[in-house]
């Protein structure tokens, strides 16, 4: 018995970064070709901040020649899939997809008829992207301060559409299809909320689960309102967790350091320096660069950095690992579709299909980034830094906590708007850190552990 897109399962797959990519590349290359309709389509006039984008880049001879030559070497170089490549032609073609995408929301993708999980576009112009990024042009023109104020300000003009009533449509429209091999489901239906569910109830932490069995017994929402009382798909993206459902670790305890968010464990780095070549294949952690240079970063120096990274279906704020004052905080502002020049095409093994990946330790130095220092009550922990690093569509890292502020742990400290990311924990050299990820070794495949649960104690 056949079954209609209504009917199909939802699967994910978290692996591959948290699922902000599809892994198929045809997957992607469907979208593109759906996406490049729509532009015929709907013939929108350009939008004010990508037209100012477009005088930069035609108006800088260098800029014009790096934007031409990495979409050039993309489609030279991308993998090429029954539906086309999953590269944009060239930099005119990638500005008139844009302005399409500045009136859409991130929408949950699934193959069709086939019932194979396809991943969303949670990414979906770091999609057009992702191998230009990957190309050594790419990498020159992607490094540049002017190109990166431009995009700050598409971002800022997207995230209006995002914030929007108008942007819900994708929390209940009914499921089409969006290639011959792939269809959009709508996040409020049955199948994406039993994946959400899933990925909630997978995530793990310190003794019994205590994750319900429904999206409405998990999330604070109202099944009885229009979008389940969202107002907007920005308001979904950082739906908040109902009482109990994330429980804090041994709130009394100040040895117990707990997990800043619901993130999966990407690595733990000791002895990292006050200035490293963070560019390098190997990705150092440079955290001079981190914390943009702040007076406090010398105290860090030769101090432990631990870094994980958000699931696409999970929870995207912040919540403090420790109790204790802010100190200061402040976003730095940084690149948007930089990804480290040794994880694209100068990769022998090739480049990072889902360019920010492989790249986050050096998106830590180089992205928009949220740089918060708490002092710790506990003084075996003192000064210690959350740094929270918005990749990609991120661009609004919202502190929500004030310096002089106390916090107790497992306290709400900020949040991740409109899209995916990763953050790291420093602390001064001399902090005795005993990790807990509960069987797992911390890896770009490892699972979610649950937002305020154990994963470490200092002794």
């Amino acid at each position: 018995m056949s079954q209609s897109p209504a009917d199909m399962p939802m699967r994910f797959n978290q692996s591959s970064g948290g699922g902000w990519h599809p892994k198929d590349p045809a997957v992607v290359a469907g979208w593109i070709a759906w996406l490049r309709a729509e532009a015929a389509t709907r013939n929108l006039a350009e939008a004010p901040p990508i037209a100012a984008l477009r005088t930069l880049v035609t108006s800088v001879p260098y800029l014009n020649a790096q934007a031409e030559a990495m979409f050039a070497d993309a489609l030279k170089r991308c993998p090429t899939t029954p539906l086309g490549q999953p590269s944009v032609i060239d930099f005119n073609e990638f500005l008139l997809l844009l302005n399409v995408i500045m009136q859409m929301a991130p929408e949950a993708y699934q193959t069709y008829p086939a019932l194979e999980p396809a991943g969303l576009i949670g990414f979906p112009i770091n999609a057009l992207l992702n191998w230009p990024m990957a190309t050594e042009f790419g990498y020159t023109f992607f490094s540049d301060t002017m190109v990166n104020e431009r995009f700050r300000a598409i971002l800022i003009y997207w995230s209006r559409f995002l914030t929007s009533a108008a942007s819900t449509y994708v929390l209940t429209e009914t499921p089409r299809k969006v290639s011959p091999t792939t269809i959009a489901l709508p996040w409020l239906g049955a199948q994406a909320q039993s994946e959400m569910v899933a990925v909630a109830q997978q995530a793990l932490g310190d003794g019994p689960n205590p994750t319900p069995a429904s999206f409405a017994q998990i999330f604070n929402c109202d099944p009885s309102q229009p979008s389940y009382g969202f107002g907007s798909w920005d308001e979904f993206f950082t739906r908040t967790f109902k009482a109990g459902v994330r429980p804090i670790s041994a709130p009394s305890d100040d040895s117990v350091i707990v997990n800043a968010c619901e993130s999966a464990p990407l690595q733990v780095v000791t002895n990292a320096q006050a200035h490293d070549q963070f560019w390098l294949k190997g990705q150092p952690y440079s955290l001079a660069d981190m914390m943009a240079n702040d007076p406090f970063a010398p105290q860090f120096t030769g101090g432990t950095v631990y870094q994980a990274f958000l699931s696409a279906l999970s929870f995207h704020r912040w919540h403090s690992p420790v109790s204790g004052t802010l100190v200061r905080s402040f976003v730095a502002p940084g690149s948007y579709y930089l990804e480290n020049l040794y994880q694209g095409f100068v990769n022998p093994a090739g480049a990072d299909p889902s360019a920010p990946n492989q790249s986050q330790p050096f998106l830590s130095s180089v992205a928009t980034r949220a740089v918060m220092f708490i002092q710790a009550d506990n003084p075996k922990i003192g000064l210690m830094c959350v740094v929270a690093i918005g990749m990609a569509e991120v661009s609004s890292c919202e502190v929500t906590v004030k310096p002089g502020q106390h916090i107790n742990k497992g306290d709400q400290i900020g949040m991740f708007h409109f899209g995916g990311s990763t953050h790291c924990l420093v602390f001064r050299p001399g902090v005795n850190l005993n990790f807990d990820f509960y069987g797992q070794q911390p890896n770009i495949n490892a699972t979610n552990m649950r937002v305020n649960t154990r994963i470490a104690v200092v002794s």
